[in-house]
Formats: C-alpha cells, structure tokens, sequence
C-alpha cells in the first residue's frame, strides 16, 4: 500500500514559530544599534536583516525547538498546541527546528563574522535550552538565565556589534545595559511559568512557580525585573543623564504598583502582567540607548 505523507498546515507552522514572541529580540537588537550609535541611513541593511535575524530566525527556530521537545508536556497543558493537537504531524516538529537553524545561519552570514557569531551563540542556547541532555529548561534558574541572555544580552550587544560600535567606552556602556537587561528577562521568563505549572510537575520540570511555590517565584520574579532597573537608573545618573534616570524611575513605579496585582494572585495575573507591565519595562531599554547613544565618547 502507497504510504501517504502528512504535511503541516501553513497557518500550524506560523503557530508554532509564534510571532508574538519576536518582538523583545528585535527590539533589543534595535536598542544595541541605535545605543551604539548607529547612522540608519548607512547601515539601514544591516539594521533591517539584523531585526529579521533577531525575530522571524533566531526567535521562531527557539520556539519550534521548544515546542518540539515540550511536546509531551504542552499535551497536558496546552493540547491544542500544533504538534500535540496533530496539525503539525510525525517528525515535521524537529524537522521544522532544524531547517530554521540551518536557515538562520545563511541569514547571520549577511551581517559579517560578528553577526554569524552571535547566531551561533544564540541558536546554541535555544538548542540547550530545551533539548536532552542539557536541556536548561528542567531548572527553571539555569533556563531563564539562557532565555534572557539569548533574547536580550545577545541581541542587544549583536545590535550594537554589527554596526561598529565606536570605542571601549561605548563597547561598556552596552555591556553594562545589555547585562542588566538580561537579568530582568529572567523574571519575565519566569511569568511563562505559572501557567504549565501541572504540566511541569508531572513531567520534572522544575520551574520557578514548582520549585518555590507560585507566591514566592512571583516575589523573586519581580526582584529580578526591579533590581537590574535600579542598577541601570543609578549607572545613567553615573553617566550624568539625570533625566534619562528619571524616566527610568517613574517607569520602576508604574511598574510596582502594577506589581501589586500580580502579587495578589500569580497564576492569575501573569498573563495580565505580560500583557501591561512588560511592556513598561522593555520601555526602558529604549530610554537607556538613546541615554547612551548622546553621550561623548
């Protein structure tokens, strides 16, 4: 009997690189280079590939693999994911996570060494992140460390690098933005926590909310998205950017007293938080690149 062949739907593999996601590389990699300086008319190329690179390749390859290998745990949690679901069949997951990559790589080729460096890099961590043996995502310490460093410290530097930052003060004023943003992206990964937390404790995945309780991995989740904010804010007051400090204060508030919903009921609100305070916080990010970039070298 001719054996028949399943291919996945368009609208499943769009799904399962998830879009929404794309959006806190891309707009790191655009905090980097404008950070650094850059003249958009003059690298307007290497700006545009670099958002795509950070986004629809690097993000959507870390999404496919991490689906591929949470398959059995998005089947109690989110069944109607489109691997679990059926809608992308057999093996197409995995093959789908290779392909990216592979592709992926071409892309970062048309941003120079650097820029194929920091693909590598970043597909690594993707790859470590949710695949066996490594597989960082089982601690939920290690593997949001890796998804923020991925998402924000490498885009961000990447951003800055491909465009040729201008000297050693500049390279340590976005070491310093890009490290401190890494650190509050692991608070932001934990709040994708609380919603597979059943999941996650039949299968091992020890999660922040499963390691620590939903109350306390909320109360350390906002520790670690504050705290950095705080660091950055003091360093563009040391940079004498005291307005640029400013905004950044009033953005730390607005974000506590957002906060205190989250607090009153995690699992709830996490999804809330996502939604409205996040984006007060990937906010400044932008305050401190332009703070940066009018500084003298």
């Amino acid at each position: 009997m001719a054996r028949t062949f399943q291919f996945p739907q368009l609208s499943a593999v769009a799904e399962l690189f998830k879009p929404i996601t794309w959006f806190p590389p891309m707009w790191a990699f655009a905090c980097g280079a404008i950070g650094a300086g850059a003249n958009w008319q003059q690298h307007s190329y290497l700006i545009f590939v670099g958002v795509l690179l950070a986004g629809p390749f690097v993000c959507a390859t870390s999404q496919a693999v991490n689906d591929w290998f949470d398959r059995h745990v998005d089947a109690i949690n989110e069944p109607h994911r489109p691997i679990p679901s059926g809608r992308i069949p057999g093996t197409w997951g995995l093959k789908l996570a290779i392909l990216w990559t592979v592709v992926s790589l071409l892309v970062s080729l048309q941003l120079g060494w650097r820029g194929f460096v920091a693909a590598v890099f970043g597909l690594a961590l993707a790859w470590a992140y949710s695949a066996p043996p490594i597989r960082l995502k089982l601690n939920g310490w290690w593997g949001n460390a890796a998804c923020g460093l991925c998402y924000e410290g490498v885009a961000w530097v990447t951003g800055a690098a491909v465009v040729g930052a201008a000297g050693f003060a500049q390279d340590m004023r976005t070491l310093v933005l890009a490290g401190a943003y890494s650190v509050a992206a692991h608070g932001i990964m934990t709040l994708n926590d609380f919603k597979s937390i059943k999941g996650d404790q039949q299968l091992g995945v020890r999660s922040l909310p499963v390691q620590l309780g939903a109350q306390r991995a909320a109360q350390v989740a906002c520790l670690f998205m504050l705290i950095p904010q705080v660091v950055v804010m003091a360093y563009l007051y040391y940079l004498d950017c005291p307005t640029q400090a400013a905004v950044i204060g009033a953005l730390l508030v607005t974000q506590c007293l957002m906060m205190r919903r989250f607090l009153s009921a995690p699992i709830e609100q996490a999804l809330w938080y996502s939604g409205f305070g996040v984006p007060v916080l990937v906010s400044g990010m932008m305050v401190s690149a332009f703070a940066i970039r009018s500084l003298p070298l």
